[in-house]
């Protein structure tokens, strides 16, 4: 069976990393505010849910 919570853990960690690697520059805030929302998007989905 997949381990959703490493995976989740993994990808979210990532992203994060990547947020904050990137340049403070006109170019990037567009796409930093896009996969900053859908972190957040994704970890009040991951909170909300019901534990198996």
């Amino acid at each position: 069976m997949a381990e959703y919570q490493k995976m989740y853990y993994i990808l979210c960690d990532s992203a994060s990393r990547a947020l904050d690697a990137l340049p403070d520059t006109p170019e990037t805030q567009a796409a930093r505010l896009m996969l900053q929302e859908a972190l957040y998007a994704a970890e009040e989905l991951y909170i909300s849910a019901p534990e198996d």
